[in-house]
């Protein structure tokens, strides 16, 4: 029998490391370039394949979990995407670089449908569950550019890849040790924890669609895109790798405290309540961001992170509340299916925006795609009480 804290705990440290995955090669690129006789528009290009895979296989993932077994879907995660970090490391040429970070998404494709599943379904109080799972993929995104940057600066980028990977694969071993495969049959969250009128299911399915491609768009492009940004607008504080990857920590924490937060309201009000003034926050932040450098810029980005990682946590929590057990795996893939689809486009999109008109013309676009978070959230339609609701 499963010890559901256990479980949760081991989940979590999962998401810190899909996110820290996907994200080394972000901060590793500026130094890569150089050794691999590439641009940094023309190596960056390079992680669109991994990033198309990490959407597109959650479709695969998704199914998987429901059909077969989240707990052996998450042992294969663990050991496939540290096997996967480790081959980056010991590529040679930019060809082997696309196959490596191809296998890097696959493998982390399926941590989302599969382990946030198993959150909602081991959790007692759904917000707080999806904040706190939320906090741990945060700080694997800051400490992805912090640890990159030290690791790459010491020891050399091959090691910002190889070192986690072998991290990697000893919690894997921890996870297939303490984690036995489950029986979710008679667990409490079977039911959908929320219910809204049949009639106004669309709204959430449209809502939902809408918030998810123009967040993981801009969540990708800005984390992708943060430490260049960092390295041209901080230029005149510091020009070290390891000083950037610390202020870019920083601001994730920001984020990360939000994410929090934002679960506990989420346990007290309604997610349209907590939705519409969150999505005012990103998008004038974003437009300002194209014209600030040093200071003010680290202050208007730390607007941004809280924007990007508070809006993720009501996202999570829309399929949360309104799946059902049976299909909750499968719900997340199609969810990350469409947003990780989109967030992999996005990563040759930056490097086009920045190459036609630097990081002005990138971060207005991306305000004026953010725009649409507002409309959604405004469409949301509100629950009703669960004893009044129809089952939709």
């Amino acid at each position: 029998m499963n010890v559901p804290s256990r479980v949760i705990t081991l989940v979590n440290v999962a998401h810190f490391i899909d996110h820290y995955a996907m994200l080394i090669f972000a901060a590793a690129v500026l130094v890569m370039g150089p050794a691999m006789g590439k641009t940094y528009t023309e190596l960056l290009p390079y992680a669109t394949p991994g990033f198309m895979a990490f959407g597109a296989g959650s479709l695969v993932t998704g199914w998987l979990g429901d059909r077969w077994s989240r707990r052996h879907m998450m042992v294969i995660f663990f050991y496939g995407i540290g096997l996967s970090m480790m081959a980056v490391g010991l590529v040679q040429t930019p060809l082997q670089l696309g196959a490596a970070l191809f296998s890097v998404g696959l493998f982390a494709s399926i941590y989302h449908p599969v382990g946030t599943a198993m959150i909602v379904s081991y959790a007692d109080k759904l917000g707080s569950a999806m904040g706190i799972n939320g906090v741990f993929g945060n700080f694997g995104v800051a400490s992805s550019a912090l640890i990159t940057g030290v690791l790459g600066q010491f020891l050399g980028w091959r090691w910002a890849f190889i070192i986690p990977g072998l991290v990697t694969v000893a919690a894997g071993v921890v996870f297939m040790r303490e984690v036995a495969h489950e029986d979710r049959s008679g667990f409490k969250q079977a039911a959908a924890q929320a219910r809204v009128a049949k009639s106004d299911m669309w709204r959430v399915i449209l809502a939902l669609l809408v918030t998810v491609v123009a967040i993981s768009t801009v969540f990708n492009a800005i984390t992708v895109a943060l430490p260049k940004l960092f390295a041209e607008r901080l230029s005149d504080m510091t020009d070290s790798p390891a000083l950037l990857g610390i202020i870019a920590a920083c601001v994730y924490v920001f984020g990360a405290a939000t994410q929090y937060n934002i679960g506990k309201l989420i346990d007290k009000h309604s997610l349209k309540a907590v939705s519409v003034p969150l999505s005012l926050v990103l998008a004038p932040f974003l437009y300002f961001a194209a014209s600030q450098s040093n200071i003010s810029l680290i202050v208007v980005a730390i607007g941004i992170i809280i924007g990007l990682f508070g809006q993720i946590t009501v996202n999570e929590a829309i399929v949360g509340k309104y799946t059902s057990e049976e299909w909750r795996s499968r719900a997340y893939a199609v969810r990350y299916f469409v947003g990780f689809t989109a967030a992999g486009a996005s990563v040759g999109l930056v490097a086009w925006l920045y190459e036609q008109g630097g990081f002005i013309m990138m971060l207005h676009a991306f305000a004026a795609l953010s725009a649409l978070v507002i409309v959604a959230a405004l469409i949301l339609p509100r629950e009703l009480p669960p004893a009044k609701a129809p089952l939709a």
